[in-house]
């Protein structure tokens, strides 16, 4: 769900990880049609990224 969350609307799923600054560059980026993919693309690696993190912590 999360992964389908990144890519329809990847600002969004910098918020539900608590990026937020990271969110508001996204939806920028998301803004233009052009800089949809590499915003969906960074999304879907930010919170893999984010899960492993909370994998290693416990």
């Amino acid at each position: 769900m999360k992964i389908l969350v990144a890519l329809l609307l990847p600002w969004l799923s910098f918020f539900l990880i608590g990026r937020p600054i990271a969110g508001v560059v996204c939806l920028f980026l998301h803004a233009t049609l052009i800089g949809w993919i590499p915003a969906a693309i960074w999304a879907v690696y930010a919170l893999n990224q984010h899960e492993t993190e909370q994998k290693i912590a416990g």
